[in-house]
């Protein structure tokens, strides 16, 4: 008795996604290295310029070099602000309980607006 067996179907849509992900993620890490091989080429070519040399690059190198400060800037540890914000909030009791005598408050005298206009509107 011959045992059938399924044809196998294309992957599915999640896994496929998964793959792309993946696969965009292994070439910007090559891109990153890239660039962080072209930042320490650069950092060690640096001192070896005359003054002339680094005057003509000018304006234009001041650009890339504030882009690439700003980009490495980020890449540090997070500030102490963030670790604070994940924490929960404090309660707010004294707030809440405020508030829940002005609705309160509030509501008593809407009723008690409505009660006076039914007894005066009626003749």
């Amino acid at each position: 008795m011959a045992m059938f067996r399924r044809s196998r179907k294309s992957a599915p849509p999640l896994r496929r996604k998964q793959q792309e992900i993946a696969k965009q993620e292994a070439q910007l890490r090559e891109k990153l290295e890239k660039l962080e091989r072209m930042m320490t080429k650069e950092r060690q070519a640096a001192p070896e310029r005359s003054p002339a040399q680094a005057a003509l690059q000018g304006a234009k190198g001041n650009k890339t070099k504030k882009r690439f400060e700003v980009s490495l800037a980020l890449e540090g540890p997070p500030p102490l602000d963030t670790r604070r914000s994940a924490r929960r909030p404090r309660s707010l009791r004294k707030q809440r309980r405020e508030g829940q005598i002005i609705f309160l408050f509030l509501l008593t005298a809407l009723a008690a607006a409505v009660m006076w206009l039914i007894s005066h509107v009626h003749p």
